[in-house]
């Protein structure tokens, strides 16, 4: 076999083997899907904390947390802690007296994407989350099941 079909023929299969790898290496995980809807910034939770407890649903862990609505924008405490994910625009729609809310928090120092989900009845939270980590080589996803409580503001730190 001619030299110039022996490279052909290595560098077909190496390029073939390493693009089968990477797309195996990276098959992507899509954030929380969030229902359709008239989502509008109306800011309808503004001046709301509540503390919430949550539960890793695939290691069982148990998470407790505090999260703030102001101005139109919400916070996670342990967000901000471990990433300095700042404060997120959320929208809201209500349903039957019911308020629902969602927003999309994006750590600014690294690849971490967290969508929430969620109800609000009365003083009664229940919020849907996934933490997102999405790396060129892999993609990790953390589901979360969210409960809670309003609190006043002076009793959440941050």
């Amino acid at each position: 076999m001619p030299q110039i079909l022996q490279i052909a023929a290595i560098a077909v299969a190496t390029f073939g083997t390493g693009a089968a790898t990477l797309s195996v290496m990276n098959e992507d995980i899509p954030d929380l899907v969030v229902p359709e809807g008239d989502w509008a910034a109306t800011g309808a939770l503004d001046g709301i904390a509540f503390r919430v407890y949550g539960k890793d649903l695939s290691s069982g862990a148990e998470l407790e947390d505090e999260i703030i609505f102001r101005d139109g924008t919400f916070q996670s405490v342990d967000c901000e802690n471990y990433c300095n994910f700042g404060w997120s625009d959320y929208q809201t729609k209500e349903i039957d007296g019911v308020i629902h809310f969602t927003t999309t928090a994006i750590c600014a120092d690294a690849p971490h994407t967290v969508v929430w989900y969620g109800t609000v009845t009365g003083d009664d939270i229940s919020i849907d989350v996934t933490w997102t980590t999405r790396r060129w080589y892999w993609t990790n996803q953390i589901p979360i099941r969210v409960i809670g409580t309003a609190v006043a503001l002076e009793a959440v730190s941050g």
